[in-house]
């Protein structure tokens, strides 16, 4: 169905459901509805309200959120709270499903289908005799043109949770060098950013080892980012 047809059925059956319910202010509500199917952005309330205003009504935010609320009530809209953000929410079109790629620096949002992966969580869940009800996949990580903007070798604290990295310097003088290897790093060392915290601690996995770091250490540590190669092998 296209895009089109699709989102005039949205309209025929919101207008049916909204009108048998009887909910208030329903031409308000429905202009809501135009809006919101127009974008196809992860919008959250406040978003779609300034959408709204483009178009040149001016409702409260309040008023907003509670007509997007009931679009998810009524299976139109879909809430989502990509990495513990801000709920954003975005079309639900009945017998369509996807999944999403969040990119954890610049926030951007990627929606992707997969025949092949619906396939095998279905074949998973039968399993162990597990009846799937609904489910949502999220991977995050640094979108093309984030990882196209940077430096091949970064210092640590300005790495992401969930980085895989490779050591591939020390800076600072003696002293700091001495204390990095006393903690058990090597240039050379792979590890995993498990959390990092702007002006705080950054915790790495070292093999099966945890550590520790404030914000300077960690920025006297050189990395170099371990990226999977997903590019088809030639042959």
């Amino acid at each position: 169905m296209t895009s089109k047809a699709n989102h005039k059925q949205e309209k025929e059956q919101f207008i049916k459901l909204f009108e048998k319910d009887r909910i208030d202010r329903f031409e308000d509500r429905l202009m809501i509805l135009e809006v919101f199917l127009q974008t196809e952005r992860h919008a959250t309330a406040q978003e779609l309200a300034a959408l709204v205003r483009q178009e040149g009504r001016d409702f409260p935010d309040d008023f907003v959120r509670e007509t997007i609320e009931l679009m998810c009530h009524y299976g139109f809209a879909q809430a989502n709270r990509f990495n513990n953000g801000q709920i954003r929410y975005e079309h639900r079109h009945l017998g369509q499903h996807h999944d999403h790629l969040i990119c954890t620096k610049c926030g951007k949002i990627i929606e992707f289908e997969d025949q092949s992966i619906e396939r095998l969580q279905v074949q998973i869940a039968a399993m162990y005799g597990f009846h799937i009800l609904q489910h949502k996949m999220e991977l995050y990580g640094i979108c093309r043109g984030c990882l196209d903007q940077r430096a091949p070798v970064l210092s640590l604290d300005m790495a992401r949770a969930g980085e895989r990295l490779k050591i591939v310097a020390f800076a600072g003088g003696t002293q700091s060098k001495l204390r990095l290897m006393s903690m058990g790093l090597r240039v050379g060392d792979q590890i995993e950013v498990i959390t990092n915290i702007l002006q705080g601690q950054v915790v790495i996995a070292l093999d099966f080892s945890r550590l520790v770091l404030g914000q300077g250490l960690a920025r006297k540590i050189h990395v170099s980012p371990i990226t999977v190669d997903t590019e088809p092998s030639a042959g």
